[in-house]
C-alpha cells in the first residue's frame, strides 16, 4: 500500500499532468500551405530548356517539412490543381511509361498532402491518366461541382474533414466550371461542371449540418477576377468565381484559389459581415499561400473560437531542393531526362516565337504546315503559345516541342462558312491590334488606364496586353490583308484559297483548329463568328485521338528535316505603319 506521502506526490503529479495538457489544448495553432498551378514543376529543373531553375515541388518539400518540426503549430498540407500538365516531367508518366506509378502521385503521397483540388489541365490530360492518377493517390481529390452523370453524386470527393488537436476543419473543393468551353467532350464525359456559387451553397448547408467544422476552408481552382474575359458578377457559371463564392456564401474562414496564377493575400467581407482570407500563389511552385489561424477553445460554450487568422506568401526560391527529396526520385528525373533528349528531326534554321507576336512569323506558321499535313484541311488556323522561346537549328528533340506547341489540344477538322472564317479572324485581329492612327503609334492592342497610359504588370514590370497571346489567331490556307488603320470589324480583306481558288463568303470550308479555340476558348467561335456554344460539336467533322505536340513530332519524324519558312499568305497594311509601330513595340515587350 501507499503512505500518505507517496500519494500526495501522485496526486500532484497528475494534476500537474492535467493542467499541462489543458493549457496545451486551448490554444491551437494551425497553418495551412497552399500549393496550385504547379505544373509539373517538380524538380528545380527546366526539361524545355535544359536550365536549372529556383522554384520546385522539391523546395517546397524543404520549406515545409520546415514548418513541421515546430512543435508549437499543426501544419495542412494542400494543393488547388492543374499538377499533369505543362512540363515533360509529368508529361512522361501520363502518356510514355503508364505502368509505373505515377512520378507526381508518388511525390504528393511522400510529401504527405493532406487534400487537393483538382484543375482543369488535369482534366485535359483525358480520363485514363486522371483515373489512374485518382486512384494512386492517399489523400482526397476534391471536387463538389463536378457531378458524375450516371449517379448524380460528386465524380470527385465533394469535401474532407481533417482534425488537429480537436480542431475540427472542414476542406470544400469546387472547380472552375468553364471546362466544356476549352476541352473535347471525351475528356470529360460523364460529368457535368456546376457553377461555383450554387454548388458551394449546396455543400456549405450539408457540411454545416452534417460535419459542423469548427473552420471552413475552400479550396477552389478558380481566380479571383470574375470579370475576366468581359464577365460580370452575375454571369453563370463564371470561369473565375472564387472571390463570389467568399463573398456570398457566408461560413468559409480561407478561400485558396488557383486557376489564375496572379498571387493573392486579402480579406473580403461576406454577407454575413464576416471577414475572409483570400489567398493564393504564383505558378510552378514560386510561391505557396499560407494561413495562419489561432484557435482558442471557449471553455462557456465548449467551441473552438478563431481569435486570429493571417495569410502570407512564402518565395519557394529561398529554400534549398530537399536532398532526401532529390535522391529518392534521380532515377525518375534521368529517366524524363533521357525523354526529353530523343532527336526527332532536324530544323534547318532558328525560329523565335517573338515575330508571332507582331504578325507572319516562321514560327506559327511552322504549326501551320504541320496542320496542313495532318489534316488535308482547306484553312488552317494556329497561334503562337509560347511569348518568348527559340528553337535552334540543329536537332529537333523531344523537349522542344513544349516550346513549340505549349498545350496537350487535340487536333479538330471543323466546317465552317466563309463568313464565319471572315468574323472569327476580324474577331482575332481586333483583339490582337490596335487602330493606328500614324506611323509611329502601337501596333499591339495593351490594357490603358483611365488617362490613357499604357498599363505595367505589378509583378513583371512589363507592359500588359489587353489580350492573351496565345489567343492571337491567325490563318492560312488563303491570302489575305489586315487593315489596322481601320476599325474592329472593318479589317479583313480576302483574295483567294491557296488552290487558287476565290474565297467565298457562302461557301464551307474545312478548317484545322486546336480544341481549344474548336470548343470556343478564347471566343473566335462563340463571339467572333456567332456560333452557339452547342452547335460547335456538330461543326467536328475529325478529332486526333492524341495531343497535337504528339501528332507534331510525329510529323517531324516523318519530315526527317523541317525548313521553316514565312507561308506569306496574309499581310498587315498599311505596312510602313506596320513596321514602325512593330519596332516600338518590339523594344517595349522584348527591351533587354
Amino acid at each position: 500500500m501507499m503512505n500518505v506521502k507517496t500519494k500526495l506526490i501522485l496526486i500532484s503529479l497528475i494534476t500537474l499532468v492535467l493542467s499541462t495538457t489543458v493549457i496545451f489544448a486551448q490554444t491551437v495553432k494551425i497553418k495551412l500551405i497552399e500549393t496550385s498551378d504547379v505544373h509539373g514543376a517538380i524538380f528545380p529543373y527546366d526539361f524545355q530548356n535544359d536550365t536549372t531553375t529556383n522554384s520546385s515541388i522539391a523546395q517546397v518539400h524543404t520549406y515545409v517539412n520546415g514548418e513541421r518540426r515546430n512543435i508549437n503549430q499543426e501544419v495542412i498540407l494542400l494543393d488547388n490543381g492543374d499538377i499533369l500538365q505543362g512540363d515533360p516531367a509529368v508529361y512522361y508518366y501520363n502518356y510514355e511509361d503508364t505502368v509505373s506509378k505515377h512520378l507526381y502521385a508518388d511525390v504528393m503521397n511522400m510529401m504527405e498532402y493532406d487534400a487537393a483540388t483538382i484543375g482543369n489541365h488535369d482534366i485535359e490530360t483525358g480520363h485514363p491518366v486522371y483515373d489512374r492518377f485518382r486512384k494512386q493517390l492517399s489523400f482526397p481529390w476534391l471536387s463538389a461541382n463536378v457531378v458524375n452523370t450516371s449517379n448524380n453524386e460528386p465524380y470527385f470527393e465533394p469535401y474532407t474533414i481533417i482534425e488537429k488537436e480537436g480542431v475540427k476543419i472542414a476542406i470544400l473543393g469546387l472547380i472552375t466550371p468553364a471546362i466544356p468551353n476549352w476541352l473535347p467532350a471525351h475528356i470529360w464525359e460523364g460529368m457535368v461542371f456546376e457553377d461555383m456559387i450554387e454548388s458551394a451553397k449546396k455543400w456549405v448547408a450539408i457540411i454545416r449540418e452534417k460535419e459542423n467544422p469548427d473552420l471552413l476552408i475552400g479550396l477552389f481552382h478558380a481566380g479571383v477576377d470574375y470579370t475576366y474575359s468581359n464577365l460580370t458578377a452575375d454571369t453563370y457559371k463564371n470561369e473565375n468565381a472564387s472571390r463570389l463564392v467568399a463573398e456570398k456564401i457566408p461560413g468559409f474562414d480561407v478561400v485558396f484559389v488557383g486557376h489564375d496564377h496572379a498571387g493573392w493575400n486579402f480579406n473580403v467581407v461576406n454577407t454575413a459581415g464576416d471577414s475572409v482570407l483570400i489567398l493564393g500563389p504564383l505558378s510552378r511552385a514560386k510561391t505557396v499561400a499560407v494561413a495562419n489561424i489561432t484557435m482558442l477553445f471557449n471553455d462557456e460554450t465548449g467551441k473552438w473560437d478563431k481569435i486570429n487568422s493571417s495569410g502570407e506568401i512564402v518565395e519557394v526560391k529561398d529554400y534549398r531542393p530537399d536532398n532526401i527529396f532529390m535522391n529518392k526520385y534521380l532515377l525518375e528525373l534521368n529517366r524524363v531526362e533521357n525523354y526529353v533528349v530523343m532527336p526527332l528531326g532536324q530544323i534547318k534554321r532558328t525560329v523565335s516565337s517573338k515575330e508571332s507576336i507582331f504578325g507572319p512569323s516562321e514560327f506559327v506558321d511552322l504549326i501551320h504546315i504541320a496542320q496542313f499535313d495532318i489534316t488535308g484541311a482547306d484553312i488552317s488556323f494556329a497561334s503562337p503559345l509560347s511569348f518568348n522561346v527559340t528553337l535552334d537549328s540543329g536537332w529537333v528533340r523531344v523537349r522542344d516541342m513544349f516550346n513549340l506547341y505549349k498545350y496537350e489540344n487535340f487536333l479538330y477538322t471543323m466546317e465552317l462558312t466563309g463568313q464565319e472564317v471572315k468574323d472569327y479572324l476580324e474577331y482575332s485581329f481586333g483583339n490582337w491590334f490596335n487602330q493606328m492612327e500614324n506611323d509611329s503609334d502601337h501596333v499591339l492592342k495593351f490594357t490603358r488606364d483611365e488617362n490613357g497610359s499604357i498599363q505595367y504588370s505589378e509583378r513583371y514590370g512589363s507592359p500588359m496586353l489587353e489580350e492573351r497571346f496565345y489567343n492571337y489567331s491567325s490563318a492560312s490556307g488563303l491570302e489575305y490583308t489586315v487593315d489596322i488603320s481601320k476599325p474592329v470589324g472593318e479589317r479583313v480583306a480576302f483574295f483567294m484559297l491557296r488552290d487558287s481558288t476565290k474565297f467565298s463568303l457562302d461557301s464551307t470550308y474545312t478548317v484545322a483548329i486546336n480544341s481549344y479555340r474548336g470548343n470556343g476558348g478564347g471566343g473566335h467561335l462563340i463571339r467572333g463568328a456567332g456560333i452557339p456554344k452547342e452547335e460547335l460539336a456538330a461543326r467536328i467533322i475529325h478529332s486526333t485521338d492524341t495531343d497535337l505536340r504528339l501528332q507534331i513530332m510525329n510529323w517531324i519524324k516523318e519530315k526527317k528535316k523541317l525548313y521553316p519558312r514565312v507561308i506569306g499568305n496574309w499581310y498587315i497594311k498599311p505596312e510602313n505603319w506596320w513596321k514602325n509601330g512593330k519596332e516600338i513595340d518590339y523594344k517595349l515587350l522584348f527591351s533587354e
